[in-house]
């Protein structure tokens, strides 16, 4: 296994995991438990990295705690997070004094990590290709790297507030909302990132959830989209520009067959962002003997 990637969970199922096959559970239990006194390092964390990318803004994130499996349901256990916590916890310089002190608090390495939950998507199109991005310079995190379509589903979307109206509560968010806004957002991040319209892509299907060990074991949730256009007319709607045009600069088509021997045989694999690596194995566990 590569070192900047481990997975929580695969699916066993060559079909994957549908949306009706999973279910949210929130609650204040599953938050992350705060370090006495680090409110003050997150917060100066925060001042430092927008110091440097003054275009980064806070906001609500799914935590992602753990998950279970009751009978053919995948239940996933959700606190909520921030994304400024995520800077000051899980990219911080003391990152592994905090997972080594939550394994000997908790028996829990991520105790005391924001790991807001991340989604990243496989997209496959009718030409059997899937898609890439190269990140642009001014993300916050990777530059440069090749990355799949991916962001988070967002807290916000399920209640409709925006971040003037207050916080968010634990209670605001009916589990099968969230459940929606899980599938619904790795669909919005490819019509953001790459610009395809909706009617061209399939309901996401589950692959499994990844662990990114560069930035604290952050979680994220890897899907299996697949398109009805062509590679070429992929790269004509790219050209074109969505609404995150700014965050990658250009598409990159992998074949399948390539795709599944990555790991092994291709330089690309060193240009991948973790998230990527951690989508790539997935479906290679999860699909690679389908057709």
């Amino acid at each position: 296994m590569d070192p900047e990637i481990s997975l929580i969970f695969q699916c066993t199922s060559p079909s994957s995991i549908s949306e009706c096959q999973v279910r949210a559970e929130l609650s204040p239990l599953y938050d992350r438990h705060p370090v006495p006194g680090d409110r003050v390092q997150i917060e100066t964390a925060w001042a430092a990295r927008r110091q440097q990318k003054p275009w980064l803004f806070n906001g609500a994130k799914f935590r992602l705690h753990s998950i279970k499996q009751e009978g053919g349901v995948l239940v996933f256990r959700l606190g909520l997070t921030c994304y400024k916590e995520f800077v000051g916890t899980n990219l911080a310089s003391r990152v592994e004094q905090l997972r080594q002190q939550g394994h000997e608090d908790f028996g829990n390495s991520q105790a005391y990590l924001a790991d807001p939950l991340g989604v990243g998507a496989m997209l496959h199109t009718a030409d059997d290709k899937f898609v890439f991005l190269r990140r642009s310079l001014c993300v916050g995190e990777a530059p440069g790297k090749v990355d799949v379509p991916g962001g988070h589903p967002e807290p916000q979307v399920v209640t409709g507030k925006t971040a003037s109206q207050g916080p968010i509560h634990h209670q605001d968010l009916p589990g099968e909302l969230v459940v929606k806004e899980l599938f619904s957002s790795v669909l919005r991040e490819i019509q953001d990132e790459v610009n395809l319209p909706p009617p061209t892509l399939s309901c996401p299907l589950l692959l499994g959830i990844a662990r990114n060990e560069t930035s604290g074991g952050r979680a994220s949730a890897e899907f299996y989209v697949r398109c009805s256009l062509t590679s070429e007319e992929v790269q004509h709607n790219y050209a074109i520009g969505g609404p995150e045009a700014q965050e990658s600069t250009s598409t990159i088509f992998v074949t399948r067959e390539n795709v599944l021997t990555m790991e092994q045989s291709g330089d690309l694999w060193k240009e991948l962002c973790p998230s990527a690596k951690g989508a790539i194995k997935l479906y290679v566990g999860v699909m690679g003997q389908c057709r």
